[in-house]
């Protein structure tokens, strides 16, 4: 029988977005709001958005998701104005989009919040996330605070994925050993490897990622699925092996 006793979650392209990296989930706004711009320019402006998320203390504690997306958006749109002519994005557009994504969160949050409250009732949860500072504020918004006994967020403990001392802290706060931990995450190079160097158990959620991942030979995710629905199956599959 399996020694499976506690399991670790990523939050932002995991919960949230059903496997759909960020970067991904927007730039589908940005072709479903009608705006025309070059793929790679947006790639661009994408991670300028994040570095400077990262770098400088943008988003407050106290800041909901709505609002760290609208702050988000207005980033991107800035700098894109700084590079194309000035009507490429029409005032208002970065606040359309960002409630776009705000209600396909809601929507996947429809899906995964009731099969993370199941998995609760069998396993204690910590949640990992390379986030802003606000992560308590953002679990509050979205019925998921009393889910999670420790939340681990890079920028209070100042460690960044891929970084495995920031699951380590994960494993600690579960108090069990990492073999007999399942961590759960979108992204095999920032979640399942440097978890998988501790030992514990995975689960990728490969759905449509930033961009290709290559699988090291020796730490292969434990299981892998295309959708959080597929989750609780393959938490029972990794216990009963």
């Amino acid at each position: 029988m399996s020694s499976i006793k506690g399991i670790i979650f990523d939050y932002g392209g995991t919960i949230d977005t059903n496997g759909i990296h960020w970067g991904e989930l927007i730039w589908q706004e940005y072709c479903n709001s009608g705006i025309e711009i070059e793929r790679e320019l947006y790639r661009e402006a994408y991670v300028h958005g994040e570095r400077s998320l990262a770098k400088s203390p943008i988003i407050e504690p106290t800041d909901t998701f709505r609002t760290l997306l609208h702050k988000k958006m207005a980033i991107q749109s800035a700098y894109l104005r700084e590079k194309v002519n000035e009507g490429i994005l029409a005032i208002g557009k970065e606040d359309e989009i960002a409630e776009r994504c705000y209600g396909r969160v809601l929507d996947t949050l429809a899906v995964s919040r009731p099969i993370i409250e199941n998995i609760a009732t069998e396993y204690p949860l910590v949640l990992v996330s390379n986030f802003y500072g606000n992560m308590p504020v953002v679990l509050e918004e979205f019925r998921l605070s009393h889910l999670f006994g420790t939340i681990i967020e890079s920028s209070v403990v100042g460690i960044r994925k891929p970084d495995p001392a920031l699951f380590a802290m994960g494993v600690d706060a579960l108090g069990i050993e990492a073999s007999s931990t399942i961590v759960i995450g979108d992204s095999y190079r920032k979640d399942i490897f440097p978890s998988s160097t501790l030992g514990c158990r995975s689960v990728w959620l490969k759905n449509i990622c930033w961009e290709e991942e290559t699988v090291i030979e020796g730490y292969e995710p434990t299981r892998t699925i295309e959708s959080i629905e597929k989750l609780p199956e393959a938490i029972e599959s990794i216990y009963t092996e």
